[in-house]
């Protein structure tokens, strides 16, 4: 998901008509007619898949039941013309609420806490694999289909249609999560600027390299304090080689969790996540389903070199070349920023904004030009100077449908068949066009993202390369999601505020981090809490030891600022478009 406030959908009409509810044929034809195109199905393909829906929940005609997502354009698609066509079709009526992430992610961790049945299915990250594969309060998805869910479960589902079912399975090997909607932090930048040679030559005089898309972080940092300190001003107006956000709160912590620490190179090698430390710098040796520890003197990350650095820049840079406020702002005060027109570049831009980034001039969007052709680009994330080859490079967000035990088996069945329902082939297609946070494989290779590839900055031309698998989210490591993710944001926010230095930040998260697993382990020690995969934390001992060992936790670098290194966007776009 990722991470902003409900904005309204400019979605098609909602099909005019009777206000009776009906489930039958002659529902489906109109929807399939009126708003399902295109569509990677034919006509007779749909109505084939949705004569299906309409059998399969016969039985289940008449009820109304709740789901809850995060705000985003594609849930929004979902909520407000999707769930009308479900009931049209099907009979069952669908309350999709719509929340902010932190409150999805409060809400499914007080169902499982409590068991009572607050919401019958929820989109919530796939981030939080390793938690339902764990704690068994999930319904594992593989079982399901082939048992009690067997009579609900569309022959059209097409697994292998989607792009990040690898994200969603557990280390059992089990599906827990379907994908709903998938997104990626990718580098923004304004290619108009970059392509302007007076701005070319500067650079090059200055820096000794071409201007173009950073490699590495250190091009990052060169081109922000470039545009920041030397350019300065665009067309009359302020301009700022950086942007991102630093308030304290939630939000700040996701900022960090999703990936920011392996893009800095903390972690091991590994896709999707490092092996035995993740991006979190939790690690959990190979083979095993057992976390043993966070802090460098377990054997961890989170408080080595490379966390320290990867925090040391994100404050630096914020302050050093990001527009007056930005260290103020949250993640949802962020994404307008960047429509104003006035920033350069951004490191960790998240593809979900897409939708919002190729509005019109009319619409305030300064980023786009007279005809809506977007002015900037989105290319590969740089990465730090303990980055190694073999390392994930980016964070890839996977919203996904998980239906808790907790709700009765005749109301998960109605879930499922929603869920099925709004990833279906007969739907997919038109609801990329919406939110443009692909799922389906079919999806982002259908003609009609051809035709529009253009106005989308390279959207499309990311999701058909081999390059996305490299973006992954949160992974099996991190033994249960929301216990942990909430400790990032009080640290982390506390380097901004001056509190702390990062190194002690990243020390005392790291301790708080393995306090908490130890918590973990005492309760699956106990009780079996966590199905024995909870954490065994390994004793403290010198963090040296483990700093001289091969891998991760890596030892400080002598130079953690190597030359720059940028590649031409247009040759970039040419190599993914040959593979």
């Amino acid at each position: 998901m990722r991470r902003y406030l409900f904005s309204a959908v400019a979605a098609a009409a909602v099909i005019a008509g009777t206000n009776a509810v009906y489930a039958d044929a002659a529902a489906a034809k109109k929807w399939i007619d009126d708003e399902f195109q295109p569509s990677a199905l034919n006509k007779d393909e749909q109505m084939a898949e949705m004569q299906w829906f309409i059998d399969a929940a016969a039985p289940f005609s008449g009820m109304e039941i709740n789901v809850l997502s995060e705000g985003i354009p594609t849930h929004g698609y979902e909520s407000e013309v999707l769930t009308k066509a479900f009931e049209e079709i099907t009979g069952i009526k669908v309350n999709h609420q719509i929340l902010g992430e932190g409150e999805v992610v409060q809400a499914v961790q007080t169902q499982m806490q409590t068991k009572r049945n607050l919401y019958d299915a929820y989109v919530n990250d796939s981030d939080l694999i390793g938690t339902h594969s764990r704690l068994q309060l999930a319904y594992n998805l593989t079982e399901m289909m082939g048992g009690e869910f067997a009579g609900v479960t569309n022959p059209g589902l097409d697994l292998d249609d989607f792009m990040g079912l690898q994200f969603t399975t557990g280390p059992d090997g089990n599906l827990y999560q379907l994908p709903d909607q998938q997104f990626a932090n990718l580098y923004w930048f304004r290619k108009d600027w970059f392509d302007r040679e007076d701005l070319q030559a500067a650079f090059k005089e200055k820096y000794g390299y071409d201007l173009g898309v950073p490699v590495n972080w250190s091009a990052y940092e060169d081109i922000a304090e470039f545009f920041s300190e030397d350019v300065k001003e665009i067309d009359g107006t302020a301009i700022y080689g950086h942007m991102d956000y630093g308030k304290r709160a939630p939000d700040l912590g996701w900022r960090m969790t999703d990936a920011w620490l392996s893009m800095a190179g903390a972690g091991d090698k590994g896709e999707p996540n490092g092996v035995p430390v993740d991006e979190w710098g939790i690690r959990m040796e190979a083979g095993t389903c057992n976390p043993v520890g966070a802090s460098t003197s377990r054997g961890g990350a989170a408080n080595g070199p490379a966390a320290v650095y990867a925090i040391r820049k994100w404050d630096e840079w914020l302050r050093k070349y990001a527009p007056p406020g930005a260290a103020s702002y949250d993640f949802y005060q962020s994404l307008p920023a960047l429509s104003q027109g006035n920033v350069a570049q951004q490191i960790f831009w998240y593809t979900a904004f897409t939708a919002d980034m190729v509005k019109s001039q009319a619409d305030g969007n300064n980023t786009v030009d007279a005809d809506g052709n977007p002015l900037w680009r989105m290319a590969p994330s740089p990465h730090g100077p303990y980055w190694e080859e073999g390392q994930k490079v980016g964070y890839q967000d996977v919203g996904s449908w998980t239906i808790l035990k907790s709700t009765p088996v005749d109301r998960a069945k109605a879930a499922w068949l929603y869920a099925q329902f709004v990833v279906s082939k007969t739907v997919d297609v038109r609801k990329s066009h919406v939110g443009l946070t692909f799922i389906r494989d079919s999806s982002v290779r259908h003609e009609s993202f051809t035709e529009r590839a253009p106005k989308l900055g390279g959207l499309v031309e990311f999701y058909r390369s081999p390059d996305r698998v490299a973006w992954s989210p949160t992974g099996i490591n991190v033994p249960d999601y929301p216990k942990l993710a909430q400790i990032w944001w009080q640290q982390i926010g506390d380097v901004n505020s001056g509190a702390f230095t990062p190194q002690e930040a990243m020390d005392r998260l790291a301790q708080e981090m393995d306090t908490v697993m130890g918590r973990m382990q005492a309760a699956d020690e106990a009780a079996n809490v966590y199905g024995g995969c909870g954490p065994r934390l390994n004793p403290e001992s010198d963090p040296a030891e483990w700093l001289a060992k091969p891998g991760a936790p890596k030892a400080k670098l002598d130079n953690e600022k190597p030359q720059g290194q940028t590649v031409n966007y247009d040759e970039l776009v040419a190599r993914w478009a040959a593979n």
